[in-house]
């Protein structure tokens, strides 16, 4: 079956073998439904990307991995595929693996594809772990720049992070929380705790705090990776520690299941504070249901990271290793009129 991209250039966009992607063009067996829903979001994006292709310039590829809920990552495509149009000085050519959970191996393996077919760069959103810091090395070393997205990995051989000051978002929601409670308790959850920018926020949170209102515990809860369902596990397996709740600082997602453990046990914080203004954290705060959310512009950031790396290659200069931005206090009443949903049909 002829198709209008060659079977190699979409195998090299999708990251698959050209066998599988001929088994999924013409329609045979033994074939995942994933593994199809890949070969289709990769030929959507080389549809996308036709446009590109009159633009002067030399042609880049860049791997962006992420672990994320569903609800970061199609935030982060969307930002991605939104900044790639205003680049002029070559013609941009995102491949994404977006997952809900990615396991050290498979973040590990994902990154070894990488190496071996090559690229441009890779934008990582990934736990911070040995192995993970050793395939950064590797790939810098093979001249494959990498630049982490949000949260930051310890290395040096990384390009550069891009994405909010995290220690300062944490002392934001300290200062948040201890304006309206003096006592009590403070449940803080995070996704993981391997995910280094998390935990700068609970330093930075739980230091503040301590200063403000010394006198306020501080009940943490890791785990669920901001997953719904895994997260609803994390909290119901300490939901015993919590009493005298008064707040809410949520890291790292998952807020729907976290309120309905709370109306469960009857726990109804006086303020919660979560970060980033997707699609699930609009709804809530619009329907009142969290108080306060930490965010940045993630189209920004993809921006940033794609000059970084142009700068790279030559295209672009450009010598910073950090690029950090401030956090955006959104409260109930000054959502942006582009990003309001429809509160209608939540917890």
């Amino acid at each position: 079956m002829t198709h209008r991209f060659p079977i190699k250039e979409i195998a090299r966009q999708s990251g698959l073998g050209t066998a599988t992607i001929d088994r999924v063009l013409n329609g045979r067996a033994h074939v995942s439904a994933q593994t199809r829903a890949r070969v289709a979001a990769a030929v959507s994006e080389l549809e996308a990307q036709e446009m590109q292709l009159a633009a002067k310039g030399r042609r880049l590829f860049f791997d962006v991995i992420v672990e994320a809920p569903r609800r970061f990552s199609r935030e982060v495509r969307a930002a991605a595929q939104a900044v790639i149009p205003q680049i002029g000085t070559a013609v941009c050519r995102p491949r994404f693996v977006l997952q809900q959970i990615m396991e050290e191996d498979e973040v590990v393996a994902a990154l070894m594809r990488v190496q071996k077919r090559g690229s441009h760069g890779v934008c990582l959103k990934a736990r911070d772990t040995p192995r993970i810091r050793e395939m950064v090395a590797r790939l810098a070393a093979a001249r494959i720049p990498v630049v982490t997205l949000v949260t930051d990995i310890g290395s040096p051989a990384r390009l550069a992070y891009v994405g909010s000051d995290n220690a300062g978002a944490g002392r934001t929601a300290a200062y948040l929380i201890a304006q309206v409670i003096s006592e009590g308790q403070v449940l803080t959850t995070l996704s993981h705790e391997k995910f280094l920018g998390e935990e700068e926020r609970a330093k930075g949170f739980a230091q503040r705090l301590a200063q403000l209102r010394p006198q306020v515990q501080i009940v943490s809860v890791q785990g669920g990776s901001g997953v719904d369902f895994e997260t609803m596990r994390a909290l119901e397996a300490v939901q015993h520690r919590i009493g005298d709740l008064r707040a809410v600082y949520s890291m790292g997602g998952g807020n729907r299941s976290i309120l309905q453990v709370l109306e469960r046990i009857r726990a109804r914080p006086q303020i919660y504070v979560a970060h980033d203004l997707d699609r699930d954290n609009r709804h809530l705060i619009e329907a009142r249901l969290i108080d306060f959310v930490l965010h940045h512009d993630l189209r920004i950031d993809l921006r940033r990271v794609f000059d970084a790396f142009l700068a790279y290659h030559g295209l672009l200069v450009s010598d910073a290793a950090v690029f950090t931005s401030a956090v955006q206090v959104i409260t109930p009443e000054n959502i942006p009129p582009d990003l309001r949903g429809d509160a209608r049909g939540w917890i």
